[in-house]
């Protein structure tokens, strides 16, 4: 495998010239972009054209890596040209939340074939329940398949997102490339960092990724009352407070993210799903061990993966950590830099929200994590 990274700027435009002499159907480029090129598609429209048997896949962000930094307003590319791995591709509509776990099994059943080793997924983010999304996809791959991705992001907006489907940036979709052979090694890896604080309640109703109460009071005012100053600022100042869930089927805990709130119905609305039962807790920032978690990712990728020739990694990490880490985001970025294999190349992207097996075993959604996956040849 040979691996290049480049970015380009909406002010300053590209880094360097494309490397057009990777371009093979078993070349995957991926672009993660500032919202902005939505409505500015020209870069994406370049990379289309100069890699035209290329995969092309890339979604929206709330902030773009490439190596140890972190911008906006710009993409954030790597292109990778496989000796022996074949690279599929797929997509799927999304109009609603309900339709995440078709989106799923779409996605899945487009990309099942033999020899399938990795599933790589962008997801719209405004209204996708992740939590669904990668059940469907469960229900389909078999267990040994490494499921990873990640979620659009607007910012701290939350208002649209979008991925890159048939060379353009559109809204509404969900893309999966598909990863085949036994030459390809993919590691993975996902943490957190976040401590538990205050008490731990029960969610007494909700509905999927809709949570109405907990312990019978609407969830929305004490939400708020926990915020106190900056519940005016929601639903973006609830990514500094995430919720730690532990769900009544399963021994694991799980965090999810805000992406919405009804103050009429009194709701608020997670990035996954908030099962009626489950215990729940607010969670706050650990600085360090924010950027302790980012580093241990690094290090399970690693393991995971392996070391030898080119690697490539995928950066995933939540909109929320960027926002508490400020101006120390980059110690995050740079920290799964200092673990992965010397020479590894880094792109990737700010998320609401991100995909990955806990350890091994099927995928789940993960928010406030940092998540990676690299990718390399034996």
């Amino acid at each position: 495998m040979r691996a290049h990274i480049l970015h380009h700027s909406l002010d300053a435009g590209w880094s360097e010239d494309l490397p057009v002499t990777l371009d093979s159907e078993r070349t995957l480029v991926i672009a993660f972009g500032a919202p902005e090129y939505r409505d500015h598609p020209e870069a994406i429209a370049e990379l289309r054209a100069a890699f035209p048997a290329a995969r092309l896949i890339g979604c929206s962000t709330a902030g773009e890596i490439v190596d140890s930094k972190i911008s906006d307003r710009s993409l954030a590319v790597a292109v990778a040209r496989f000796d022996a791995t074949e690279v599929g591709i797929a997509s799927a509509a999304i109009a609603k939340t309900s339709e995440s776990f078709a989106a799923g099994e779409t996605l899945a059943r487009a990309l099942l074939k033999d020899g399938l080793r990795g599933v790589h997924v962008l997801s719209e983010g405004s209204c996708v329940n992740g939590t669904e999304l990668v059940r469907g996809i469960n229900s389909v791959v078999e267990s040994g398949v490494v499921v990873t991705g990640g979620l659009a992001g607007d910012g701290p907006r939350f208002e649209r997102t979008w991925v890159i489907d048939d060379g353009k940036p559109v809204e509404g979709k969900i893309t999966a490339i598909g990863l085949y052979g036994d030459a390809i090694k993919i590691g993975h890896g996902s943490k957190g960092g976040w401590d538990a604080f205050g008490p731990t309640r029960v969610v007494t109703r909700s509905e999927g990724s809709v949570l109405y109460e907990l312990d019978g009071k609407p969830a929305l005012a004490l939400y708020e009352q926990y915020l106190g100053e900056r519940a005016a600022e929601l639903p973006a100042s609830g990514l500094l407070f995430p919720l730690l869930l532990t769900r009544p089927e399963k021994a694991r805990k799980v965090v999810r993210t805000i992406l919405a709130i009804d103050r009429e119905a009194q709701s608020l609305t997670f990035a996954g799903d908030i099962p009626t039962g489950a215990q729940a807790q607010l969670m706050k920032a650990n600085f360090d061990r924010l950027v302790e978690g980012a580093e241990r990712a690094g290090e399970l990728a690693r393991e995971r993966g392996g070391e030898g020739g080119d690697v490539l990694a995928l950066a995933i990490s939540c909109v929320g950590r960027r926002l508490v880490l400020g101006e120390r985001t980059e110690e995050e970025v740079e920290a799964t830099l200092d673990v992965l294999p010397e020479g590894t190349k880094q792109v990737g992207f700010y998320s609401y929200g991100e995909l990955s097996p806990v350890a091994k075993g099927s995928c789940d959604l993960h928010n406030q994590t940092m998540t990676l996956t690299t990718l390399r040849e034996d």
